[in-house]
């Protein structure tokens, strides 16, 4: 009986593809916008999934704390006394102070992060080097490593030399010593990073002070203890955790693909709708088929598995098509498309050399969000048109 069963649904299945085929024209455009519609909503999650995996394997070797000095609700900069305030404190491996800033070069219109620190008081400083094609940046030689994306927005043209304004609008000069590698542009795309020294230079910095300070924690399932216990002596300050530059990183990406992807859902209903109206509307051939088939035995039941297993062919093959499309879109064309959604507005982009990542639960969501309300659009069509008298449909 079983067998039987599953015989019947075999050949319900090959004769609802064989109805697909006759009616190809009308059916290949509904699966061509299908596709389209599912291409879309399915770039944003794969490129949201791709984006946060990518910065959390970027981030994985950053310090694990930052303390910013906080005045009025902003940021300024720390003095180096802070650092005799967390003695006593166990479990930290290394506190390093860091300057950085924002320069903004009025030529392109770009703003670059100035980045300065003491890699020699960073335990895995030596690691540093592998992120850079070149050299790493050596202490008071005034030399600076520049991401990829700065190095092409100063038109170098093989000179080894730039200069920037300092505040009295004087120049200080740089030697590039390295460039980092393209696996890192969605950190370093806009970076320049430089000694301790003459990054204190460029923003006019005194030596007492910093722009945050850097903690290295020898633990790291103590991180909310020690950030708890830093907070404590040092109220004035804002305490950073790696967790939370994650999370961080994972809200940013999260937010702007659901704010793209609730824009989509409107493409979404209107194709249910499209679909709703496709359904119930059957033409003269659609219900003589349907007359013919009741009197030749077919049961309501039958057609309405016949019209679930139609609905199901189109969606599925939609819904392949469409997400093979979106991977290849991040996978060839670096998410082009939707790049400036996600990644901002600025001057500067990051290549989006990544590995696109498509999780299990991407594609249910996916699969929930556009197959099953076409699916559930038919039902009631489907039902209405398997009802129709056999007199009726045939005349």
């Amino acid at each position: 009986m079983k067998n039987r069963a599953i015989e019947k649904h075999f050949n319900l299945l090959d004769y609802a593809l064989s109805s697909l085929w006759r009616r190809k024209l009308k059916n290949m455009g509904i699966i061509t916008v299908f596709a389209v519609v599912i291409f879309l909503v399915a770039s944003f999650q794969i490129l949201t999934s791709s984006l946060t995996e990518t910065a959390e394997r970027m981030l994985a070797q950053t310090p694990e704390i930052v303390i910013q000095k906080m005045s009025a609700g902003r940021q300024e900069s720390i003095p180096l006394a802070y650092l005799d305030r967390l003695d006593g404190i166990f479990g930290i491996r290394a506190a390093v102070p860091r300057v950085w800033g924002y320069y903004f070069d009025e030529t392109s219109g770009a703003n670059y992060t100035v980045m300065a620190a003491d890699r020699s008081l960073m335990p895995e400083g030596k690691n540093l080097e592998m992120a850079i094609e070149g050299d790493f940046p050596a202490a008071g030689q005034g030399e600076a490593a520049l991401g990829r994306e700065v190095a092409a927005n100063l038109k170098l043209a093989g000179r080894r030399t730039f200069s920037l304004f300092r505040p009295d609008l004087s120049l200080k000069s740089f030697r590039v010593s390295g460039i980092f590698a393209e696996s890192t542009d969605l950190l370093t795309a806009d970076l320049i990073v430089t000694g301790l020294d003459e990054g204190r230079d460029l923003f006019a910095i005194p030596e007492n002070l910093a722009t945050d300070l850097l903690l290295y924690v020898a633990n790291p399932g103590e991180i909310s203890t020690i950030a708890k216990k830093i907070a404590a002596r040092l109220p004035d300050t804002r305490v950073l955790t790696r967790p939370q530059i994650h999370k961080t990183y994972k809200v940013v990406f999260g937010w702007r693909s659901g704010f793209a992807s609730i824009c989509l859902l409107t493409a979404l209903a209107a194709f249910a709708i499209l679909a709703w109206d496709k359904a119930s509307g059957l033409s003269a051939e659609e219900k003589r088929e349907i007359g013919i088939l009741k009197i030749l035995g077919w049961q309501t039941a039958d057609i309405l598995v016949l019209r679930f297993w139609e609905s199901l062919a189109v969606s599925g093959l939609a819904f392949l098509g469409g997400c093979t499309a979106a991977y290849l879109h991040i996978l060839f064309l670096e998410g082009s498309l939707f790049r400036p959604v996600l990644l901002g507005w600025s001057v500067i982009h990051p290549s989006l050399k990544i590995v696109p990542v498509f999780a299990a639960g991407d594609l249910l969501l996916i699969f929930t969000l556009s197959v099953l309300p076409y699916l559930a659009a038919t039902v009631i069509p489907a039902w209405r048109g398997s009802t129709i008298p056999p007199d009726a449909a045939i005349k």
